[in-house]
């Protein structure tokens, strides 16, 4: 369970038990690494360094102007002393705040631009990034790195670095100050800074183990009503006769919270309480040692000067206090640098040899030699596939679920790269191919169809943005959908939806079909393409694929009987293996594994088919 919440105040200053567990090791290397994403920014870093610089000293002068006004403006009586004294001390008030104001502006410029070049960076690497990253990362951790965790940085670079140079010369110049003062009180005042912290973290750790305890125990409340009042946990209840059982339950950690809640607050109180003493504490000590040297020892020292070191001392507490607490928003920083470059880290799997071969044409044969291919080497998925398609042919691959049939496809474009053995594109081993020409010349529709959520048009268009409208319409009637589209009320700029989800399954697959013949691609590829939709759909699909597959050179994975009669040899896979080739008359009759697909799968999509026809001649 992860505990983030409750980390202001006090409690922020300590790690979560995650964060404890997973932190990272700050090495030179990912010191210098951090660095280097300063280093084209280093004229804008010097200027805020100047900035922070000039701003510590001027916010903290007039503190030490208040010792001149009181003891020559209140105490020598000089009204004209007193005048210039207190609007010099606004003035430089005043520039200090205008030279904050560029410090933060600088600030944040170098912070957002260097998120701009991670968050470019991040994304053009994802981009290259093979098939095997996505289908094995978490889809959420990988938005992750790319949105909260760069944007940490910027947090990082605006707070945690400039809170150290900030609060370090700000501390430096503090102590100067106070040591040209008076080397004795500003002794008195190091030795008592230390002492403030002591509460501050005590009290913390209170409140950070309640805050956690409160944690725990909201989610247990979230558990039992997220569980309780859903539709079906509701039902259940009800059918067991559970609500008097869960309603005692859900008031025992009900009860629990409110007495956790009601410490919090009150250990938040006596942490102000004792917070207040101890600030007074260090002034008074300095008032009362002061007096002592002024009155008895040090005739040079004047009300005006304690008063100043009093100023300076408060001054001192917050800066001492968020240096002693640093670790915490450093380990904080480094682990999401850590979590960043874990991600650039990572090998381009599928990328471009050096002087990669690009044809001047595509013909679209394709052929595997002896290829093997496995996810993980202690499961093979392909074993010494072999088979050879010629231009202008089609071939089908039918076979059990899980048989290897979808991974033979996607070598084929290098979503992935063969173990052994090599795919042949034209003769030439694709992984010697220029991947943007190998991609162009295939063309693939898939059973998870996806559209991006914008128009018909727009959807089209991914696949040739600089198409005319002639091209799109041909396409679209090729796939047998541009009559549906044009009896929509806003014709081919009707918005599809998120995913596509405006449109019905085979609708959407129409439309796929229709964007990848604009594409124009050498090798088609039907990747069980009507697996997934009603009798209908599917033969609208089938009257868009059937031409296709007797004009184009094409790869069909189908469960439908008439397509895979279309094609000019028919692929068995098993396990991973070819293990029966050839037409439909002789497959079907060799009592093997096509025999049993062909009895249990095909002659029952054979009667579908007889089925729809005659619908179809009925409704006519």
């Amino acid at each position: 369970m992860s505990m983030r919440r409750g980390l202001g105040g006090p409690g922020g200053r300590y790690l979560t038990e995650e964060e404890m567990a997973n932190k990272p090791k700050v090495t030179k290397e990912l010191l210098v690494r951090v660095f280097s994403y300063l280093k084209p920014y280093w004229k804008q870093l010097l200027l805020v360094l100047a900035a922070i610089a000039a701003s510590s000293v001027f916010s903290l002068y007039p503190s030490i102007l208040t010792g001149r006004i009181i003891d020559e403006g209140l105490i020598g009586r000089d009204l004209n002393a007193l005048i210039k004294l207190i609007i010099l001390s606004l003035a430089v008030t005043f520039g200090a705040n205008l030279i904050g104001v560029l410090e933060s502006y600088m600030n944040t410029w170098i912070a957002q631009h260097i998120t701009f070049d991670m968050r470019n960076t991040m994304f053009r690497h994802l981009q290259q990034m093979s098939q095997r990253f996505f289908t094995s990362n978490n889809q959420g951790d990988i938005i992750t790195r790319m949105t909260s965790d760069i944007s940490g940085v910027q947090m990082v670079i605006t707070n945690t670095f400039t809170s150290i140079l900030s609060n370090s010369i700000t501390l430096i110049i503090a102590l100067i100050a106070m040591y040209r003062k008076n080397w004795v009180l500003a002794t008195i005042g190091i030795i008592i800074v230390p002492l403030f912290t002591i509460p501050t973290r005590s009290a913390g750790k209170t409140r950070w183990n309640l805050t956690r305890e409160a944690q725990e125990c909201s989610d247990e409340i979230n558990g039992i009503l997220n569980e309780t009042l859903s539709v079906s946990g509701q039902m259940l209840v009800k059918l067991f006769c559970r609500e008097e059982a869960e309603y005692q339950k859900y008031e025992k950690a009900n009860e629990r919270m409110i007495k956790l809640n009601i410490k919090e607050s009150m250990a938040g109180r006596w942490f102000r309480v004792v917070i207040s003493t101890f600030t007074s504490i260090g002034p008074m000590l300095l008032y009362l040692v002061g007096g002592i040297l002024m009155m008895k020892y040090d005739s040079n020292l004047t009300v005006g000067d304690i008063t100043v070191l009093v100023a300076l001392l408060g001054r001192m507490y917050g800066p001492v206090n968020s240096l002693l607490n640093i670790q915490v928003e450093w380990i904080r920083s480094m682990a999401l640098f850590t979590r960043i470059f874990e991600y650039f880290d990572m090998p381009v799997e599928i990328k471009n040899k050096e002087n990669a071969l690009v044809p001047k044409e595509a013909h679209g044969n394709v052929s595997f030699e002896n290829v093997c291919f496995h996810y993980d080497p202690e499961r093979e998925i392909l074993k010494d596939v072999s088979f050879t398609l010629e231009s202008g042919h089609s071939i089908a691959i039918v076979g059990p679920s899980g048989s290897g049939k979808s991974t033979m496809i996607n070598l084929i474009p290098r979503l992935y790269d063969v173990t052994a053995g090599s795919v042949k594109f034209d003769g030439v081993d694709v992984r010697d191919l220029d991947l943007v020409y190998l991609r162009s010349n295939i063309g693939v529709v898939t059973q998870d169809t996806y559209l991006f959520n914008g128009t018909i048009r727009d959807n089209l268009l991914y696949a040739k943005p600089d198409a005319s409208e002639e091209e799109l319409i041909e396409a679209c009637k090729k796939a047998n959908i541009h009559d549906f589209i044009t009896a929509q009320p806003e014709g081919y700029d009707t918005i599809v939806g998120n995913r596509g989800l405006k449109l019905s399954g085979g609708e959407k697959q129409r439309v796929s079909i229709a964007r990848v013949l604009l594409k124009d691609p050498a090798l088609l590829i039907f990747d069980e393409a009507t697996a997934s939709l009603d009798s209908i759909s599917e033969a609208k699909i089938q009257e868009a694929i059937d031409p296709l597959v007797d004009s184009r050179t094409s790869i069909l994975i189908a469960h439908r009987l008439s397509t895979i009669l279309a094609a000019d040899e028919i692929l068995v896979v098993k396990d991973g293996e070819i293990v029966e080739r050839g037409r439909h008359s002789d497959l079907v009759q060799a009592g093997g594994v096509y025999t049993e697909l062909y009895e249990t799968q095909f002659a029952k999509a054979a009667e579908l088919e007889r089925q729809v026809r005659e619908e179809q001649l009925a409704a006519a």
